[in-house]
């Protein structure tokens, strides 16, 4: 998933995405360990696309914070 499109999902999907994300990435582990992974750098672009959701989280959550204070 691209920035931009992370960006337009509302909170709540972002929130589901991310543990969509976290259930992929636990199961290309699996297959890792099996050594049944096709594509090796799945893994890499899970945790990017994790890291990437998380940030765009705690950018909205300062965002939040701002407009309250």
């Amino acid at each position: 998933m691209k920035s931009k499109e992370v960006r337009n999902l509302s909170d709540q999907d972002l929130a589901d995405a991310l543990e969509d994300q976290k259930e992929n990435l636990f199961m290309l582990r699996l297959q890792d360990g099996f050594g049944r992974l096709e594509d090796p750098t799945a893994i890499r672009q899970a945790r990017r696309t994790i890291a990437r959701m998380k940030t765009i989280m705690r950018e909205r959550e300062i965002q939040k914070e701002k407009g309250n204070g």
